[in-house]
């Protein structure tokens, strides 16, 4: 069934996708940086868009916090996954799965928030992504330890009625759309 909704939603994301306009890029920067400021967020975890997933570093330009650490995911030879510091301006790598990444020799960090891609979404905060795992994984892991936000990031298009949960999947904490948060 999650493998019927995810390409479904993956068609979808692709027809509807739209570069967001400078008004929804600075909504969605408000919207990120009262998370950060109600939470006191200094470490806060970005994604690289792929596949027509909403362009989060877009949006991060007008996200004017001092001091605070930007970091992107970094996969690992285990099938997991790590956060290494990224700044503006600074080069990407391409990993084994194509996926561009910062730099391995870049200090590796423990977000306090993690801004979450996904190909839908439901009214319960559950997220369906591409299925490797890799956020579910992390945010089982380190968010009971380290207590990490996690924010979905999506279109308002993507939300479906229900995404069957298993064992492993970790519900978001928040979803943010261009429209605002889901209830």
């Amino acid at each position: 069934m999650k493998q019927s909704i995810r390409e479904n939603y993956l068609k979808i994301r692709k027809k509807k996708y739209f570069e967001l306009s400078q008004k929804n890029k600075i909504f969605i920067a408000e919207q990120v940086k009262k998370l950060c400021n109600k939470y006191k967020i200094k470490k806060l975890a970005l994604y690289y868009p792929i596949n027509y997933e909403m362009n989060i570093l877009s949006v991060i330009i007008n996200l004017k916090i001092k001091k605070l650490q930007t970091c992107l995911p970094v996969i690992e030879k285990n099938k997991n996954m790590s956060f290494k510091e990224w700044k503006i301006q600074e080069p990407f790598y391409v990993n084994r799965i194509g996926i561009l990444e910062p730099n391995s020799k870049n200090k590796k960090i423990n977000p306090q928030m993690i801004l979450v891609p996904l190909v839908a979404y439901d009214k319960f905060k559950n997220r369906l992504g591409y299925g490797k795992g890799f956020y579910d994984r992390f945010l089982n892991k380190f968010s009971k330890k380290k207590n990490v936000l996690s924010v979905g990031i999506a279109f308002a298009f993507q939300k479906t009625n229900i995404i069957p949960e298993e064992k492993h999947d970790k519900k978001l904490d928040y979803i943010l759309t261009e429209k605002g948060f889901v209830d």
